[in-house]
């Protein structure tokens, strides 16, 4: 028996075969999703290293801001047993919400830079008006002679202290005092300003102006009985978030307003309580990342206006079926031309097509996305187009191959665009390419076809 023979037959067979080529071509695009993983994790490695610059920004600036209170805070004696069974006397506080607030706000943007990144950062005026009513103790539960009224104190919680500005006065009644730092505990707060007040002054209506430094995100939790926040600026992109939306908003290219009115009703907690009957207090409120609001915060966040991480993880998303287009353009030619073209040429074209998203990724860290989306795109046509014309030897192939790459790219490209009806769409897109494929192969008598050699 001819063993070399043998293996001749065989090696002619693989390399005619159309069925073996079909499989070759599924097997690399498998293959290639490695590289294409890879690119998702680059950019998720990039959005990262951004990330970590607004942190390290925001750590000297001020970060997200929440705003709640004031709120009136007495002490009181408690007794408790101790492990070893004594009776052990404590200290607990009794907070009192106040019955109107009020806050307006002017937020004038400022953008930083960290090496390539745009930090989104903020200064906001805030004026903060209420009025404190008789305090309720009836719902407390708590002996009246077992509070300490002379220690009495009124709180605000800013959940980034850094960013205060100026020094806090509180008006109101007459007087005038200076805030000072910390907080009497932690129940409602992890942050804030606080003072001391008196017993009988906690009838009364109150102003407070304050002068902070955040980024991104800006708070308020609503406190009063009735809430009304009054909120503008000259930024124009901004996303609304909370418990609830403004009542009324106006977003103009000049910047935006916006009003809240939040009602006790609206809310899951009452105005008097002790220890952390706020749930989710104690600052796990301050930002909308997780989704839970339980203390009914209201609020807004600053947006840049593009953001190019996102853009470039939904594109290389698109990233296998581009591939899978790409091959099956280069297989029909093969069929059409009757001119093998071996698995590595396939693996050739296939590493072009993931390069476009990391050229893609890198430039538009420095240009914006649709000026990175054009160069790439035309960097990789123009690679896969001269290469087809040289593995094709045919300048019409090339053509046609170029027609087709545009035609995806600007397809993918409509889809970012459209991110609302992306997947109508794409569904609609892959059934108009899918109807096309079947039409150019309806003649084609693949039992024949099966050797490359006689297709």
């Amino acid at each position: 028996m001819d063993n070399t023979g043998f293996f001749e037959k065989i090696g002619q067979w693989a390399s005619r075969s159309v069925s073996l080529k079909l499989f070759t071509i599924g097997f690399l695009i498998l293959l290639l999703l490695i590289p294409l993983a890879m690119v998702q994790d680059l950019i998720r490695e990039r959005e990262n290293t951004r990330d970590e610059a607004i942190r390290e920004v925001s750590s000297k600036w001020g970060g997200r801001q929440t705003i709640g209170g004031p709120v009136i805070s007495i002490p009181y004696k408690y007794s408790f047993r101790n492990e070893k069974g004594q009776i052990e006397n404590g200290i607990r506080h009794a907070h009192f919400l106040p019955d109107e607030l009020k806050i307006n706000g002017i937020v004038y943007p400022e953008k930083r830079y960290r090496g390539i990144y745009i930090i989104m950062l903020y200064k906001a005026d805030l004026k903060i008006e209420g009025k404190f009513g008789a305090l309720n103790f009836n719902n407390l539960s708590v002996p009246k002679e077992d509070y300490l009224f002379d220690d009495a104190v009124l709180s605000l919680g800013i959940s980034d202290n850094k960013g205060i500005n100026d020094n806090v006065e509180l008006q109101g009644n007459n007087l005038s005092e200076r805030f000072g730092p910390g907080l009497p505990c932690n129940d409602i707060f992890e942050s804030g300003i606080s003072l001391p007040v008196s017993a009988d002054t906690v009838d009364f209506a109150f102003s407070i102006s304050l002068s902070l430094n955040g980024s991104t995100e800006l708070n308020f939790l609503p406190f009063g009985k009735v809430t009304h926040v009054h909120m503008e600026s000259s930024w124009p992109d901004v996303k609304f978030h909370g418990s609830s939306l403004p009542d009324s908003h106006d977003i103009r290219s000049t910047g935006f307003t916006a009003d809240w009115k939040v009602l006790e009703l609206n809310r899951n907690y009452p105005q008097q309580g002790t220890g952390n009957f706020i749930p989710g207090g104690r600052g796990e409120y301050e930002s909308f990342e997780s989704g839970t609001n339980d203390a009914s915060a209201i609020g807004m966040k600053l947006l840049l206006p593009v953001d190019e991480y996102q853009k470039n993880m939904r594109s290389a998303k698109y990233g296998i079926m581009f591939i899978i287009i790409t091959f099956l353009s280069f297989f029909f030619m093969e069929i059409l031309t009757r001119r093998r073209i071996h698995p590595f040429q396939y693996l050739l074209v296939g590493f072009a097509v993931s390069l476009f998203y990391i050229l893609l990724l890198s430039i538009s860290e420095h240009l914006n996305f649709n000026k990175a989306y054009l160069l790439s795109c035309l960097s990789i046509l123009l690679m896969i187009t001269s290469y087809t014309a040289a593995v094709f030897k045919s300048r019409k192939y090339a053509m046609i191959m170029f027609g087709i790459l545009a035609l995806l790219y600007m397809f993918f490209y409509s889809l970012l665009q459209l991110q609302d009806y992306a997947l109508l769409m794409g569904s609609i897109g892959l059934l108009v390419m899918l109807a096309v494929i079947m039409y150019m192969t309806r003649n084609i008598d693949w039992y024949r076809s099966n050797d490359l050699k006689n297709s």
